[in-house]
């Protein structure tokens, strides 16, 4: 019997507290860097909003490009303790962190100079960010081979994200105040601009390193690859291991659905309350609402999911957002209903994410039983890489249907065709893909395929 068939000691308070931080600090960051670097950019260092548009759209190609390229090089690696993954993410906090420093430093150059060092050092900050995330996603199927354990870390890791997102999203402003970037009012204060965004983000720098220090000394690498074959495999070698298994492929799908499912509430909500409801101060509280009830859900995810099944579980949390979408559907100027729909995004994003999570960290297990290598990192890039298409198809989307629909910003009066089309983008769009994510939850096989492997093994249920 393998090394990996043998129970592993269940994982304690301290250990998921170190996926929490990090997540919590990666979010914290994120919060930061999504609300205020396109304002750095044409603001502070006053590059041209166009050509700041080109920089953060060429940094966010790369940021999906670098995912599997980092996730190969991580397949064929070993380092001098035996680890495969675990010291990346020592080795990158403080790089990762003076990224980030770098990121929101105003060089004082002008025009190209000014566009090109922007773009070299987002580029950085992007393939920082990648050596850290994908070794922090395959951590929770390195650290246990036991299903409870590894749900239960997944529901840490999104109640840190939800935390972090709150945090940052309450946090960042008025520390922009205290450091002098900004005045009492939110307006920029241009000579000490420069100063405060640097300092704003030396502190953010520090909360991510300090996140990943304290990760890598509270966990552990204990699940071993069951042979020892250490065979260089190629990109595409990999590539035709994973698209034989059908949880993957599935699983791949509901990342991708997922991402543009919660992206749409987020993305849009702002512009709908300003167009539709008259003022975009609204989409505070509705944000707000979504935020309490991921916190919330990610303390109920795990008894349900253990109590229904895993795809029954993906399927609930898909059903919610679908008749939480229902009201507002029907009546899509009543506040009430849009906080419900928050609400039921809240449960349903949740739900997604602990399941998807999980279900990454089985199917490593799956893949190695049937191909015979462990493929950590490459699997684990499928969650970046999704999440980020999905990410990039709404902008897409938003964009040229807004633009259909006739927004503009300096308009005083919008076209009527506009709200309709928020309404959609809120309403029956995402309605549409939770149908599809409830359809994938329902013929998920991953729990069969667990059955089997586990016979074969000679493992307990409760075992990948």
């Amino acid at each position: 019997m393998s090394e990996n068939a043998l129970s592993m000691p269940k994982i304690g308070f301290t250990e998921k507290l170190g996926f929490l931080m990090l997540s919590l600090a990666s979010n914290i960051v994120f919060a930061f860097k999504s609300s205020y670097y396109l304002f750095f950019l044409t603001d502070v260092c006053k590059i041209d909003v166009a050509v700041a548009g080109i920089i953060v759209m060429i940094g966010t190609i790369w940021d999906a490009i670098n995912d599997p390229l980092v996730g190969y090089s991580a397949v064929n690696r070993k380092f001098k303790s035996g680890e495969r993954i675990r010291p990346m993410i020592l080795r990158y906090a403080f790089p990762l962190g003076i990224s980030v420093v770098l990121l929101f430093t105003n060089w004082h150059l002008k025009d190209l100079p000014a566009a090109i060092v922007a773009t070299v050092i987002y580029i950085v900050f992007e393939l920082m960010n990648t050596f850290m995330s994908v070794p922090y996603n395959s951590m929770a199927s390195l650290a246990t081979n036991s299903n409870s354990d590894r749900r239960s870390i997944n529901a840490y890791r999104n109640l840190g994200g939800c935390l972090g997102s709150a945090i940052g999203a309450v946090a960042c402003l008025p520390l922009l105040k205290l450091f002098g970037a900004m005045d009492g009012t939110g307006n920029l204060i241009e000579s000490a601009s420069s100063a405060g965004f640097m300092k704003t983000a030396a502190l953010m720098g520090f909360i991510i390193a300090l996140g990943a220090v304290f990760h890598y000394f509270t966990t552990k690498e204990r699940v071993k690859p069951i042979n020892s074959d250490e065979t260089k495999l190629g990109f595409f070698e990999i590539f035709r291991m994973l698209m034989r298994s059908r949880s993957f492929v599935m699983n791949t799908v509901f990342i991708f659905l997922y991402g543009t499912s919660s992206f749409l509430l987020l993305t849009d909500i702002v512009y709908y309350c300003r167009v539709v409801l008259g003022s975009a101060a609204k989409a505070t509280m509705i944000q707000a609402v979504y935020i309490v009830f991921s916190v919330i859900s990610s303390f109920i995810i795990s008894p349900i999911d253990r109590k229904l099944g895993r795809g029954k579980c993906m399927a609930l949390g898909a059903i919610v957002m679908i008749v939480g979408k229902i009201w507002f559907v029907f009546s899509p100027e009543s506040l009430p209903a849009l906080y419900l729909v928050a609400a039921s995004v809240g449960f349903g994003m949740t739900a997604s994410f602990v399941a998807f999570n999980t279900n990454r960290n089985i199917i490593v297990d799956l893949v190695e039983w049937k191909e015979g290598r462990r493929l950590d990192s490459m699997v684990s890039t499928v969650d970046n890489l999704m999440t980020k298409l999905g990410q990039a198809l709404v902008t897409l989307i938003n964009s040229m249907l807004l633009s259909r629909a006739g927004y503009d910003a300096t308009l005083a009066v919008l076209p009527d065709s506009v709200a309709p089309m928020l309404e959609a983008l809120i309403g029956w769009i995402p309605l549409v893909v939770a149908v599809f994510m409830a359809v994938i939850g329902f013929l998920f096989p991953i729990e069969k395929e667990v059955a089997e492997m586990n016979r074969a093994k000679g493992l307990s249920a409760e075992h990948s």
